[in-house]
């Protein structure tokens, strides 16, 4: 009979042990425990309490009570860590847990669940009937609440690493800066959300794939980088968005290692530096283009200059009235550039005023196109306007300034000729539109907001090869807005440009 009760006792804890290395819920491990435990020992009903956080008992799991009376049988649990507690104590308790559960309960074992020095619960063992507990039962019991506490310890254990890492993931996702982790063979197996911004790649379509081909970086001279390396835990490069946006990425790798010293994962924390090498690069752009362009009208004004004070050249009115009209005319230009620089720093620092009066905008285009015209035979330009175009509130000088800078790109930027069309009309709200299409090289989608930063250029060859600052389109938008207006651009490149912009009517 012995062997017979100790082999399924066996083939009990078997199965528990069994249970617990398949199943991570703690509820279904604590019903099965319970239930072999009461099955072994002849019980009729078994219940499992667990300690919460305040040091309180409360019941997890049960068997043979209805669930309405396991609140009732509260007396067996109160007080129970108590070391004072006697059998008839235990047996008073019983009895009270008998009559207000009303379920007949004679005799009861229970043993507390421990992981190491801590209590972490009690098991109980009910008999109404039957013979009573032996010490036997006892020390069967103790293995069955064994088992219980490691399975309590256990899921407790993973609750809290589950916690840990959602809260970890959080974190990575919810950062600012691209988080990937990469396995030892770079694959992708995390990709976090600010990396979906910065590169428009789904984690979807990234985790599972060498980082290598979905993060493709190449170099300035358009070479593929190839990362991580072992001995080249940096990389920059370029990366060409699906959308036609190009973004400089930097990416750090953190290499994880085993006891063995081996590589097992890599950390990438990956930033947009787009900016911020672009930034570097129009210091470089500013120096080179502002050294020129203050050199070449200097550098003109004082060869003229000096050719004409020579001793010994006896020159005749009109070749002095040519000498001194370039020397003027490189003066001016030498005056726009400057203002314009002193222009585009007053209105970063906020110093920017306008001074309001009432302007007949048509009046203003036409006397900017008559001027303009004659600076071209390459080009025409042509006015539709509408007979009642409203007057307007603002600065004559600064949006007289405006037209001049958006009709000069149209014509510098259309270098084949063509057609230059300036057209206005009402918008909505009360407000005036004035478009200025040309039929030049335009400018790439990627390129339209950009263009009115400061110093920005479109990088193609002709605007590499016309002179100037990157200040104009700058001063438009800044202009504009200051007026209550907005501007924008209309472009695709190689098919021409429409600038627009908007201005508050008067009533």
């Amino acid at each position: 009979m012995l062997p017979d009760f100790r082999l399924r006792q066996r083939e009990y804890l078997l199965e528990i042990s069994r249970a617990m290395s398949a199943r991570l819920d703690l509820s279904s491990l604590l019903s099965l425990i319970l239930k072999s435990a009461t099955e072994i020992m002849a019980g009729q009903t078994g219940l499992i309490t667990l300690r919460m956080p305040d040091g309180t008992y409360a019941p997890r799991a049960s068997i043979g009570f209805p669930v309405q009376a396991v609140p009732l049988l509260e007396p067996l649990w109160q007080d129970l860590e108590d070391d004072a507690v006697s059998e008839k104590d235990i047996s008073l308790r019983l009895a009270i847990a008998s009559r207000a559960a009303g379920i007949p309960m004679r005799q009861v074992v229970a043993l507390p669940m421990v992981i190491g020095e801590e209590k972490i619960g009690y098991i109980f063992i009910f008999r109404a009937r039957g013979v009573a507990f032996s010490p036997n039962d006892t020390q069967v019991l103790r293995a069955f609440a064994d088992q219980a506490a490691v399975a309590v310890h256990n899921a407790r254990l993973y609750q809290q690493v589950s916690a840990e890492r959602e809260r970890l993931n959080a974190i990575i996702q919810n950062s600012g800066d691209g988080v990937m982790m990469i396995n030892a063979y770079r694959i992708i197996q995390m990709w976090n959300k600010a990396l979906t911004n910065m590169t428009g790649i789904p984690a979807t379509e990234a985790i599972g794939q060498p980082c290598y081909e979905v993060l493709s970086l190449h170099s300035h001279e358009d070479r593929k980088i190839f990362h991580p390396q072992e001995d080249e835990l940096y990389v920059e490069g370029i990366h060409h968005r699906a959308d036609g946006l190009k973004t400089t990425l930097s990416i750090n790798y953190a290499p994880q290692r085993n006891e063995d010293n081996e590589i097992i994962q890599y950390i990438a924390n990956v930033r947009d530096v787009t900016r911020l090498r672009e930034a570097e690069e129009m210091k470089r752009t500013l120096l080179s283009v502002i050294s020129h362009e203050l050199k070449t009208p200097v550098s003109i004004i004082k060869g003229y200059a000096g050719t004409l004070a020579r001793e010994d050249a006896d020159w005749d009115k009109k070749t002095l009235a040519d000498g001194l009209s370039v020397i003027e005319e490189e003066a001016d230009r030498l005056d726009r550039l400057i203002t314009n620089l002193l222009e585009a720093s007053r209105m970063q620092a906020g110093g920017f005023k306008i001074k309001e009066s009432y302007l007949d905008l048509a009046s203003m285009v036409q006397s900017v196109v008559r001027k303009l015209q004659a600076t071209t035979d390459k080009h025409t330009i042509t006015v539709d306007l509408p007979d009642d175009f409203p007057p307007i509130r603002g600065d004559h000088d600064r949006l007289r300034e405006v037209l001049t800078n958006l009709i000069g790109n149209a014509i510098k930027y259309s270098p084949e000729g063509g057609t230059i069309a300036v057209h206005g009309t009402q918008g909505e709200n009360n407000t005036v539109r004035l478009s200025i299409r040309d039929e030049g090289i335009g400018i790439p989608p990627a390129d339209h907001e950009r263009i009115f930063d400061r110093f920005y250029r479109v990088d193609n060859r002709l605007a590499r090869q016309t002179p100037g600052t990157g200040l104009g389109l700058y001063l438009v938008k800044t202009v504009i807005e200051a007026h209550g207006g907005r501007a924008w651009v209309e472009s695709i490149a190689g098919q021409g440009s429409t600038f627009w912009i908007e201005l508050p009517a008067e009533a």
